[in-house]
């Protein structure tokens, strides 16, 4: 069982536009052919947690309170934490926990609901940097795609030195490359 920040940045590491799009990852030729690999990983997944921006942006896109059943067609029945300090809308049928929790408490009740297998870090980069920071981010998957922004979310807005990384695998996927690091809990 592994904290597991699997994300897809930009070449010069932006999550997302300044106005929190994501559809610039969409705009990769050969974006949706490289989804393949995502079934195995969910497979192993237990439980996901997000940011608000990566919420909103899903739902959005995904037209999800028109169309909740998308929801769990991607997702299944795992339950999805939402980092946020506002009332969000609600995916009618997923199971949503939003939270207002410090990431340590949330991060258990995530780790329990998820059992023998991962949990699913979606997205916020300062997200992923709490978990980081309290030694609770175990890997980071970074699927890198061939465009650059200028600017947007960063990928990790932390200091996170080389002695906290060590690289696990490198792999091409399509014009992507996939980028997997264990990290180290702070000492």
């Amino acid at each position: 069982m592994a904290t597991i920040y699997n994300t897809a940045t930009s070449l010069d590491g932006f999550l997302a536009t300044p106005d929190h799009s994501l559809q610039w990852l969409f705009d990769v030729p050969g974006a949706d052919d490289e989804e393949g690999g995502i079934g195995d990983f969910l497979d192993g997944v237990g439980a996901l947690a997000m940011g608000s921006s990566t919420y909103e942006w899903v739902v959005e896109h995904e037209s999800l309170l028109e169309r909740p059943e998308t929801w769990t067609a991607w997702y299944g029945d795992r339950p999805c934490w939402v980092f946020t300090t506002r009332d969000l809308p609600v995916v009618v049928g997923a199971d949503i926990r939003f939270t207002r929790a410090p990431v340590e408490q949330a991060h258990a009740e995530m780790v329990a609901a998820a059992g023998d297998r991962d949990v699913w870090l979606m997205g916020g980069g300062d997200l992923a940097g709490q978990l980081a920071d309290r030694g609770l981010l175990d890997r980071v998957t970074v699927t890198i795609a061939p465009v650059t922004l200028g600017a947007g979310a960063p990928l990790l807005p932390r200091d996170i030195r080389s002695d906290r990384l060590t690289l696990r695998s490198v792999e091409r996927r399509g014009p992507f490359a996939e980028l997997t690091y264990d990290v180290a809990a702070p000492a």
